[in-house]
């Protein structure tokens, strides 16, 4: 079992998707796979997303599969039994934060702030998401944690997108960025997967390079 930190080091960028057609999840799970983007955060914001999950464990098994806006404790539950081996949260109640540790299941919490990055450190978490990274402060938040805090790393999310992402991952304290600019709608409605993976590739020529 993969633990947070080694999730995070396996892809330079987690694709944030939102699957609102069941149909779509492997095809697209495939896509970012091929673009080398092994890395997936499935998001709970359709009524499919579950199944999604669900789907894309079972028909890619070199996929990483995570399971993004975990707000309620039962989530945990739900996504565990789906498949999903890791879990992304936008913040951390303490509900859903003591579900977690009691499940074992690899987690990447949201924090906005230094109080709630040590609060979530001191509760054992090596890795959090910082959310919503452009509107929170964005690399200039970061580069004033990084000495304070230099045991707690950072995978940024919201306001990523291929213009910024290198910026953040040139941070000590960044091991991974999260983003949707791979997945964008209109090539999703489209079913335009080979787009989707030429996306995909470049993001991971612009990030490791």
């Amino acid at each position: 079992m993969l633990n947070p930190t080694e999730i995070c080091l396996k892809a330079s960028m987690i694709p944030v998707i939102v699957v609102n057609e069941v149909e779509d999840a492997v095809p697209l799970a495939r896509a970012l796979i091929d673009g080398g983007l092994p890395v997936l955060e499935v998001t709970l914001r359709s009524d499919c997303a579950l199944q999604a999950i669900e789907h894309i464990a079972h028909a890619c098994p070199e996929a990483i599969i995570g399971a993004g806006t975990l707000k309620r404790s039962q989530d945990v539950t739900e996504c565990i039994t789906a498949g999903a081996v890791f879990g992304v949260s936008p913040g951390s109640p303490l509900s859903l934060i003591e579900e977690v540790l009691d499940s074992g299941f690899a987690f990447l919490p949201g924090c906005a702030t230094p109080s709630e990055a040590m609060t979530l450190s001191n509760a054992g978490f090596d890795v959090v998401k910082f959310f919503p990274a452009e509107a929170a402060g964005g690399i200039p938040m970061l580069k004033s944690m990084a000495s304070p805090l230099p045991d707690i790393k950072f995978c940024p999310t919201g306001g990523i997108s291929l213009n910024n992402a290198k910026d953040y991952l040139d941070l000590p304290n960044v091991l991974t960025v999260g983003g949707s600019w791979v997945v964008p709608n209109a090539l999703l409605t489209q079913k335009d997967w080979p787009a989707i993976t030429k996306l995909a590739q470049q993001a991971v020529a612009t990030l490791t390079s």
